[in-house]
């Protein structure tokens, strides 16, 4: 058990963000064979569970530094001695906090033998708050980006290295880091690299802790194709990755376009949206959009439900020639044979072999709205199977990160039932139902 982790020992925490106790020892177990050498019980299992987390991770894991990552904010004093008498070696105060709870905090850790580890996460300026934390005494600094933060693409290596060159004391790093970022992380100074993610949603926990070790060691980055935060240039990237129901889920059950169905199985789109509002029936403005919408954009029809049909075969393959990704319409298609033999990805509200007129009545990429939702020009529209949801454009990188986190940690979840379990087991349904009255 080491407590003076550096640049060229570095230590491996793990951070286990989860609600419940029973998978986080799991995981713990898995990840300890892959070589973690701290063991951090995450705020939301110490909110879920209490200290008894910090108990039974020191019990179980004896050999290792545990970390109870309380962040303090008041009460300095009492936190740590309630932490520290659990079996925490390390408790986390934050930063934001006022001098006097980071120096109480202090005090009492060295009272019952633990240390203190400042998080730096929303600090105004934190590499002025790391100096004046190291002048209180701390034994360690943390700089985090907070998840929430993290999906909206905000990168914890560029603040690293500035605090690094300004403290004396061990430095911890995190914030989705992955096999990518830890050599990074390691090359610009850090002592302690903060995991969770890239090892707790992995299929293999032990793996994936051997890989993030392995980087940090080297220094050396180790490509990886999850666990990693995304930027408006991986949109279409991503999107394509996921499917509709994560983009849902991510989005707290929102966006979806209400009872607007696929049309041609397997086809998937993703793209910025080339809005039309066009009046029952009229497939002048609808056709006509394809001469003026972008190659990658998906055309979004608002045709008020209408039975007729606004589209069909001819610009379907008018759109395959312009590199149009998808066509979404709430009213009617015709010709799904065809279509589905192009394989081209279209949704629609109704299929009638029979047209309206194209009488010309209608706008071009003006905000609409298709199948209940409020759509504009250049929002994000994705469809798959399962249908179609939009993304509003200042969203898109926050939700495709989201969505791409609800991804990865069902692929750990899948993984847990193939070893045997349940799903109602595997997410603890009964225990956490609410309790009501």
């Amino acid at each position: 058990m080491s407590f003076n982790p550096s640049p060229h020992s570095p230590a491996l925490q793990l951070a286990l963000d989860f609600p419940d106790l029973d998978r986080a020892l799991e995981i713990a177990e898995e990840a300890i064979r892959g070589g973690v050498d701290w063991v951090e019980a995450g705020t939301p299992l110490i909110k879920s569970e209490g200290l008894e987390a910090v108990r039974r991770l020191k019990r179980s894991f004896p050999g290792k530094v545990i970390v109870a990552d309380m962040k303090t904010m008041d009460t300095g004093a009492a936190e740590v001695e309630i932490a520290a008498k659990a079996g925490a070696d390390v408790v986390i105060v934050l930063g934001v906090a006022d001098d006097s709870t980071i120096r109480e905090a202090v005090e009492a850790a060295r009272r019952y033998g633990a240390r203190v580890m400042v998080d730096l996460i929303n600090a105004e300026d934190p590499v002025q708050r790391a100096k004046q934390v190291e002048e209180l005494g701390v034994d360690y600094i943390c700089v985090h980006v907070g998840i929430d933060q993290q999906m909206k693409g905000t990168d914890p290596l560029q603040l690293l290295s500035q605090v690094v060159s300004v403290v004396q004391r061990p430095v911890a790093i995190a914030g989705g880091i992955n096999s990518e970022t830890a050599a990074k992380a390691v090359e610009l100074g850090a002592s302690i690299i903060i995991v969770g993610g890239a090892i707790i949603k992995a299929e293999n926990a032990e793996e994936a802790a051997k890989v993030v070790k392995q980087a940090m060691l080297t220094r050396k980055p180790i490509e990886t194709k999850l666990y990693k935060k995304y930027g408006e240039e991986d949109l279409y990237e991503v999107f394509m990755k996921v499917s509709t129901p994560n983009v849902s889920d991510a989005m707290q059950r929102r966006g979806e376009l209400k009872e607007i169905r696929p049309i041609t199985p397997g086809a998937k789109m993703a793209g910025r949206a080339f809005t039309v509002r066009t009046y029952p029936g009229d497939w002048a403005k609808p056709v006509e959009a394809i001469d003026h919408a972008p190659p990658g954009s998906v055309i979004v029809i608002d045709a008020s439900g209408g039975e007729k049909a606004v589209w069909g075969e001819l610009a379907t393959w008018s759109c395959v020639v312009k590199g149009i990704r998808g066509v979404v319409i709430d009213g009617a298609i015709r010709d799904v044979d065809e279509i589905r033999a192009l394989g081209f990805p279209a949704f629609a509200r109704h299929i009638n072999p029979t047209a309206g007129d194209p009488k010309g009545f209608g706008e071009l990429n003006v905000e609409i709205t298709c199948g209940g939702v409020k759509i504009r020009p250049g929002d994000w529209v994705i469809g798959d199977d399962n249908g179609v949801v939009v993304v509003p454009q200042e969203l898109a990188v926050e939700m495709a990160n989201r969505a791409m986190d609800v991804l990865e940690k069902e692929n750990r979840v899948r993984e847990e039932i193939k070893r045997g379990s349940t799903l109602s087991q595997v997410l603890r349904l009964k225990k956490w139902e609410k309790i009501i009255g």
